[in-house]
């Protein structure tokens, strides 16, 4: 096992955590979004709240604050690319461990930075870039706020950055594998109580496993505007404009240079009663020389039962992504979803949103405060027979050629989650996918496969 001092120093760690009291805000998923303000004052005793607002001045316009992650999944998967004779069973442990510090250099300036250690150890294959990174400067940006009135602002930020937008389906910072998305490049942000415009220019880097070893691309990869609207009482909306190059992109029609545009808009409601999402999204450039010509469409809608034990959720989720019709006539018409969230279609998915039509009813229940669990079912199709199917991250898996068969499979999904306090979270979840006709069509013999994960997460 890799590292097992960092076992005990989290033990250690959390031992420790577990006296301090539980009452400042929950923990984001963008790290960099906690504001520990509120700490200016704070005369508690206790060493956990001295961390989280560190003042280097008298009048606390200087300051710092610390926090941090530790998180170990165990992971077993059987016949994960479908084959009799392929994998078989594979079993790893994976650890993410990470350091920021986030110092305000009065009103107007801000500097944050992330170290972070994604490792991989136990499986017969070498780690995959999701998996491992042994170290890495997650973040590393300046924000400046270069004009601010009232409750209206505009910040600029410069440096290397995480983004994630919406409901991750273009652009996410990918929390579910053990090595998140960054990027790296400069964003205006314009922020008002019911308006936020983002502009940005980004790169993205090639991840390799080692220590510091990830490599720019020298271009910029992915540019855009993401606006979000609260509309009182209504719900929200977005509004979004993406474009992406990418000089090796691969897809059953070839590969070669994409250049990108994406416009998508969401309108959106969630909490109690009835609660909706519907997106949609079209994209059009050039696939080396020919036409892009592509869509989605989504519609997830649901209800919360707030008054009834339980607090049961009753959802319907379904996706229409497009798929190339004719390959090899120059001209693309597979969906591209950028840099999406992997467990947009259930945690560890089979199947990438491309070319695929899905249908996808879940529960989830509230059993006490701290216990909540959730079961789907996704049952994935090809939506043209004239194009493969794509991984979760988008890339190009198995050839559709040979095959009319429009069935990919069922995905059957259980997991839950466990909160032991606001700083160790427990969580499991197994899952069976049920192979279709085309998986049978393209790979002989073809079998069932399944997947399941235990994870414990440690933040301050």
């Amino acid at each position: 096992m890799k590292y097992p001092f960092l076992f005990f120093l989290v033990y250690v760690f959390v031992s420790v955590l577990a006296m301090q009291p539980a009452n400042a805000q929950k923990f984001k998923l963008m790290r960099y979004d906690e504001d520990y303000t509120y700490l200016k004052n704070d005369t508690s005793p206790g060493w956990y709240n001295h961390i989280k607002f560190i003042p280097f001045t008298a009048d606390k316009k200087i300051y710092a604050s610390i926090g941090g992650e530790a998180r170990y999944e165990m992971v077993y998967t059987h016949n994960a690319d479908w084959n009799e004779f392929g994998e078989g069973d594979n079993h790893y442990l994976l650890q993410r461990y990470d350091l920021h510090a986030d110092v305000h250099l009065g009103n107007r300036v801000r500097l944050f930075t992330q170290l972070r250690s994604a490792l991989e150890s136990g499986s017969k294959d070498a780690p995959r870039p999701i998996d491992e990174d042994k170290m890495n400067i997650q973040n590393l940006f300046a924000d400046v706020i270069a004009w601010q009135q009232g409750r209206q602002q505009l910040t600029v930020r410069l440096g290397r950055q995480e983004l994630d937008y919406g409901t991750g389906r273009l652009i996410s910072v990918r929390e579910g594998p053990n090595v998140r998305q960054y990027f790296t490049g400069g964003k205006i942000m314009y922020t008002t109580p019911s308006l936020a415009v983002d502009g940005f220019v980004m790169m993205d880097d090639k991840v390799n496993t080692g220590f510091f070893d990830n490599k720019p691309t020298h271009q910029a990869n992915l540019w855009g505007v993401y606006s979000h609207l609260v509309i009182p009482a209504s719900g929200n909306i977005d509004f979004t404009y993406l474009g992406i190059r990418r000089d090796n992109a691969v897809f059953e029609e070839g590969e070669g240079k994409e250049v990108r545009h994406t416009i998508a808009a969401r309108y959106w409601k969630y909490g109690g009663g009835f609660i909706y999402n519907v997106e949609g999204a079209y994209q059009f450039g050039s696939f080396n020389k020919g036409n892009i010509n592509a869509w989605t469409a989504a519609i997830d809608i649901g209800y919360r039962f707030d008054h009834v034990k339980f607090t049961p959720s009753v959802n319907l989720r379904n996706d229409y992504i497009s798929g190339d019709k004719r390959p090899g006539d120059g001209s693309l018409q597979t969906f591209n979803p950028l840099y999406p969230k992997g467990g947009y279609f259930g945690f560890n998915p089979r199947i990438g949103p491309a070319n695929l039509i899905d249908l996808h009813p879940y529960v989830t229940a509230a059993f006490t405060g701290k216990l909540t669990m959730q079961a789907d079912v996704v049952i994935n199709w090809r939506y043209s027979l004239m194009d493969g199917i794509y991984r979760p991250s988008g890339t190009f898996n198995l050839a559709g050629e040979g095959s009319d068969k429009r069935y990919i499979g069922t995905a059957y999904l259980l997991n839950a989650s466990y909160a032991f306090s606001k700083y160790m979270v427990f969580t499991c979840g197994g899952q069976f996918f049920k192979t279709g006709a085309f998986i049978h069509d393209k790979i002989q013999p073809a079998v069932n496969s399944s997947f399941v994960n235990a994870q414990l997460a440690f933040k301050f």
